[in-house]
């Protein structure tokens, strides 16, 4: 089946993270996106070649712009190009938005657990800001894992989200804690997750993101915890 492809236009940038970036695009054609998804970015070169990678949306609030979050891979051929090079004002070609497993829909209304690890905060983050403008009283509970303070993407935004008490977060350090932490890095434990996210009597969706590693390791506290199965969604990046 032939895959439909769109210009559009970077009108915006900002770094996360030393590798990572976020870029809003500008797009030529409206896009109803479900917050989770994720499009995919095509690049081609000047002899012709062409690659794609898909890329998840980290904001999905608007119909005429969205918001892709790149962690840049070293070695990859997309990448590197997007999160070092791309300036504001060039075209990027994009597809989709695809996904629809991973997705959360505002009219549901059940609590709902995020946990991501590393990059896997970005299709969450499109999900948390969803919400505050489409299903505000919905309860959220964000548990993120990441190497070192450092790294945390959307820093501000969640603060800000704490600070008014709009966002309960948990945040896990796994190699360098931040100034003043007590807790020693680490992976974040089973006992800790039970912890620090929605009890299962309460019915959670759970979504949990991150590198594969991770997302077996926290699905599978997730059900000894007592979560129902069905009500477990997985997302793996790498």
């Amino acid at each position: 089946m032939a895959v439909d492809w769109q210009i559009t236009t970077v009108v915006g940038s900002q770094m996360q993270t030393p590798t990572a970036r976020s870029l809003r695009l500008a797009l030529s054609e409206p896009m109803s996106a479900d917050a989770g998804a994720h499009v995919d970015i095509r690049l081609t070169a000047e002899d012709g070649y062409s690659t794609a990678r898909p890329y998840s949306l980290s904001d999905v609030r608007e119909s005429r712009t969205i918001e892709v979050t790149v962690e840049k891979v070293d070695d990859g051929e997309e990448s590197p190009y997007l999160v070092d090079v791309v300036e504001v004002g060039e075209p990027l070609e994009i597809s989709g938005p695809n996904g629809q497993w991973f997705t959360w829909d505002p009219s549901q209304t059940r609590p709902v657990q995020l946990i991501g690890g590393g990059s896997g905060i970005v299709p969450l983050m499109s999900m948390i800001r969803l919400r505050e403008v489409s299903a505000p009283l919905t309860p959220f509970n964000l548990v993120y894992s990441l190497r070192e303070p450092s790294r945390r993407y959307f820093a501000d935004e969640l603060d800000q989200l704490v600070a008014h008490n709009r966002l309960p977060v948990n945040i896990f350090h796994t190699r360098v804690a931040a100034d003043g932490e007590r807790r020693r890095p680490g992976r974040v434990t089973a006992d800790e997750l039970a912890a620090a996210t929605f009890q299962p009597e309460r019915e959670p969706i759970v979504y949990i993101c991150g590198p594969n590693g991770f997302v077996e390791h926290c699905a599978r506290a997730m059900l000894d915890a007592g979560h129902d199965a069905a009500r477990i969604r997985t997302e793996r990046f790498g």
